[in-house]
């Protein structure tokens, strides 16, 4: 039975996610434009992504105040409840700014620190994905599960790259390295996605650096919860160096290859 709590902040999740997502596919205007960079001149947030987050924060502080909140657009407050929402109101804006379909909401809750609920909706896709931890991850009402494991030379691996040059090329060596060793890599755009296509069976490994949790805290659990395996280097739990995940038997040799690539350092 799902822990009372627990099915409230899913709950939650799912109508802000929801409502989050029909903001950006339905309001998305034509002129859409940057509103300002980050890290890089091509690192871009648009007006899109700060309502969206604007909605999404609002939401969650009116039924729950005491709660805390990290927003990748800014949103910060510590609260008092032991619950904490880590929010990306849009994962992929890059390809959103295109008109590119893969891009996503990704809201997660933490409680006492550990990630207890995730969603993630991929309205170009018409999909919504969510886990509670300890029962299972799911797309709608279809349960997910990874693929079997196969050998590393045959598994479909994704990656992303940072907005930053002087990373993006030691990415690119990175990847250099690692194609010939699987059967291809793929750059879909949107960490949230790919950890949902990881848990759905569409791919058998992901990794990237310089993810934040917002990036990944909703898809990181979907993925263990169809029963991957994630981690950064060996050890460690994902974190902004490097976040690797994989079904069993392709997680261990990739998280092997990407720290002999100098796959966490720029």
């Amino acid at each position: 039975m799902t822990d009372p709590l627990h099915a409230e902040l899913l709950q939650l999740a799912q109508e802000a996610a929801r409502r989050a997502g029909a903001l950006l596919r339905d309001g998305r205007p034509a002129d859409l434009a940057v509103a300002r960079t980050k890290s890089s001149p091509i690192d871009v947030v648009t007006e899109m992504d700060i309502a969206a987050e604007k909605l999404i924060t609002d939401l969650l502080s009116q039924h729950r105040p005491d709660d805390g909140i990290l927003g990748e657009e800014g949103a910060a407050t510590e609260g008092t409840s032991g619950v904490r929402w880590v929010i990306d109101p849009l994962d992929g804006t890059v390809n959103y700014l295109y008109g590119l379909p893969t891009w996503a909401v990704s809201i997660a809750a933490e409680q006492d620190g550990e990630t207890v609920v995730g969603v993630v909706a991929a309205p170009m896709r018409g999909e919504t994905y969510h886990a509670v931890r300890g029962e299972g991850a799911w797309a709608g009402e279809r349960r997910l599960t990874c693929r079997p494991a196969p050998p590393l030379e045959q598994a479909l691996v994704s990656t992303g790259f940072n907005y930053v040059t002087d990373v993006r090329v030691h990415q690119a060596e990175v990847a250099r390295k690692l194609i010939p060793l699987v059967r291809d890599i793929r750059r879909a755009g949107s960490a949230a996605v790919d950890l949902c296509d990881l848990a759905a069976g569409r791919l058998d490994g992901y990794y990237e650096r310089g993810l934040n949790a917002w990036d990944y805290g909703a898809g990181d659990l979907i993925a263990r919860e169809a029963g991957a395996l994630t981690g950064g280097r060996p050890g460690e739990r994902p974190n902004p160096a490097l976040t690797v995940a994989g079904t069993p038997g392709v997680f261990e040799p990739l998280q092997r290859l990407l720290e002999d690539f100098g796959a966490w350092h720029d």
